[in-house]
């Protein structure tokens, strides 16, 4: 049995020896973790042995994808690294879709798993699967600890490189018989890693070539993404964009991180943004991208995307600028310090007057509908608009992917960062309701509303047990069309109305299972029913809110696939 530690504040080292199991936790301290998701199994119980009595905070999912969605919901909100633990196999394996949804989406995470025995790796062992192969190009990085010596190094370095740079995942694979090895707790050393220096700081030279770009446009925008969120520069965005009267257009990820009732914001970009957003990306002669990636669903075709413009990217991963698009002013870093000093230098006003009138005669004449007026069922953008009402606009909302994340996208009119959970890149059904259990870890105080639809939520619905284990301030709003709404959007759009399984004919009563899993429930069917939906959206601790709403509803505008942004349909009633 190993030594009990002895720690000594004056030079953070410890006497003694430690089981590899002791040394996680341990370590786990020192990086400040204050949440771990998992899920116990053979290979990991050395680990959790050592957790009983650790005093760290543990949260018992009900499957390990609902683990790792908690801990990216945990991580959005509070900017730290999500931590998981899973056990060897199928529980290693069950998360891939996580970190696939972290990796694409920039979200920083730190992953444990369990591994069989070193000596028995590569003998198809019981639970033994090759993880490593299996995430290699879904993690930032991935390792497999062989000697309980690296340990601690490894650890270490794993929250640097995830949370560092552009974050993402990071995993680190432990064999069994590692967390029972013994040796010495060393955690007071400095992180060497040569072939790992991110940029912070921006090339002067560059950051002049914008300002006079600034200067010389006439009718410059900016695409703000997550990367504002990520580097806590929305006060920076705030006031550049003041400062130089350019309009702001938000990615999906971005959202929040522009005031939305501000006059100088214009809406979502991409397939579901608005036409104003869209159009300014057209018809820009000055394209300032910072924080965001050129994604397709923003973009549209690349054949007609800002083809006016002379583009300007912001971003910490250089590996992003000029992927998607030709970049005439590349600027290598991060986003809060790129724009103090833009800020600082406060280049020339340009004349963006006609600009911002055309700009606004497009806001008034092409806003954002849908038509509710002698509607028999209830439509699901009124829904979020009454999410909206009934939480002040503060909630923290979380979806899945479909339909109703687009809705709650382009109705709930985010005032403040840090307020939206979406799956964006990967597009993850199932991602709604445990990523609004990481949110409300990560924010006790806040209401968090997690708008889903009735086939992700069926995918990860045990979560619940967790809501109601931890009285978390959730709120699941199931939009119940009865179908897969976004596919059988497409399919009525694009493949001549051949719903090829994507209407249910049976479903679960979800009031009854939320009832069973302790959870108060409301069925919101009609007009006369809404009172009750903003009752209970509103209320303190969890609830299940199901709304019934219309089948047929599209979401519009749209920018079909292939074509490019200029080339919208359904912009007006």
């Amino acid at each position: 049995m190993s030594t009990k530690v002895q720690l000594d504040d004056s030079t953070a080292k410890c006497t003694g020896t430690m089981t590899g199991a002791e040394i996680l936790i341990e370590a786990l301290r020192r990086e400040n973790v204050e949440a771990i998701f998992g899920y116990p199994g053979g290979a990991v119980l050395p680990i959790y042995d050592k957790l009983y009595n650790s005093g760290m905070f543990h949260i018992l999912n009900r499957h390990e994808q609902g683990g790792i969605h908690a801990a990216e919901g945990y991580a959005r909100i509070s900017g730290k690294p999500g931590v998981v633990i899973a056990t060897s196999g199928p529980g290693a394996t069950n998360i891939i879709t996580g970190l696939a949804d972290a990796m694409i989406d920039s979200l920083p995470l730190v992953v444990f798993t369990g591994q069989v025995a070193t000596t028995v790796i590569g003998s198809d062992a019981f639970q033994e699967a090759d993880i490593l192969g299996v995430t290699m190009p879904i993690t930032k990085h991935n390792i497999q600890v062989r000697d309980v010596k690296d340990l601690t190094r490894i650890i270490k370095e794993a929250f640097h490189i995830a949370t560092t740079g552009r974050p993402g995942p990071v995993l680190v694979d432990i064999p069994k018989d590692v967390s029972i090895a013994e040796t010495v707790f060393e955690y007071d050393f400095d992180i060497d890693l040569p072939g790992y220096q991110p940029t912070q700081e921006p090339n002067y030279l560059q950051v002049r070539k914008l300002v006079e770009a600034v200067s010389s446009a006439k009718k410059p925008a900016i695409l703000a993404g997550a990367g504002i969120l990520f580097s806590d520069a929305t006060a920076e965005l705030l006031k550049y964009a003041e400062q130089q009267q350019i309009p702001i257009v938000n990615t999906l990820l971005g959202l929040g991180n522009f005031p939305a009732d501000h006059p100088l914001f214009l809406g979502m970009a991409g397939m579901h943004g608005t036409y104003t957003a869209n159009m300014a990306l057209y018809d820009c002669d000055l394209l300032i991208s910072i924080g965001a990636r050129f994604d397709d669903r923003v973009t549209g075709n690349l054949n007609h995307f800002a083809k006016k413009a002379v583009v300007a990217h912001i971003d910490i991963d250089p590996a992003e600028i000029g992927k998607n698009i030709p970049t005439q002013i590349p600027i290598v870093g991060d986003a809060k310090k790129v724009l103090q000093q833009l800020i600082e230098q406060d280049g020339k006003k340009g004349d963006f007057a006609e600009w911002h009138k055309e700009l606004e005669s497009n806001k008034k004449e092409y806003p954002l509908w849908y038509v509710n007026e002698d509607s028999e069922q209830l439509k699901p953008q009124r829904i979020v608009e009454i999410i909206h009402e009934a939480t002040n606009g503060d909630a923290i909302v979380t979806t899945d992917v479909g339909q109703h994340q687009m809705w709650a996208a382009q109705f709930y009119n985010f005032q403040k960062p840090n307020r939206w959970v979406t799956s964006g890149g990967l597009g993850t059904m199932g991602f709604g309701l445990p990523a609004a259990i990481g949110a409300a870890f990560a924010d006790r105080k806040a209401n968090v509303v997690s708008v889903v639809g009735d086939a992700g939520f069926q995918m990860t619905l045990q979560e619940l047990s967790v809501v109601e284990e931890h009285n978390l301030n959730v709120k699941t709003v199931i939009l119940n069309n009865k179908a897969l709404g976004m596919v059988r959007q497409w399919q009525e759009m694009f493949y001549e109305e051949r719903y090829s399984e994507s209407k249910f004919t049976s479903q679960p009563d979800f009031i009854k299972l939320a009832e069973a899993y302790g959870i108060k429930a409301v069925r919101i069917e009609g007009e006369n029913d809404l009172d009750k939906l903003r009752e209970a959206v509103a209320a303190e601790g969890p609830a299940l809110i199901e709304v019934v709403v219309c089948q047929d509803e599209n979401v519009f505008p749209m920018v079909a696939s292939g074509k490019g942004l200029q080339e919208m349909v359904g912009v007006k009633k």
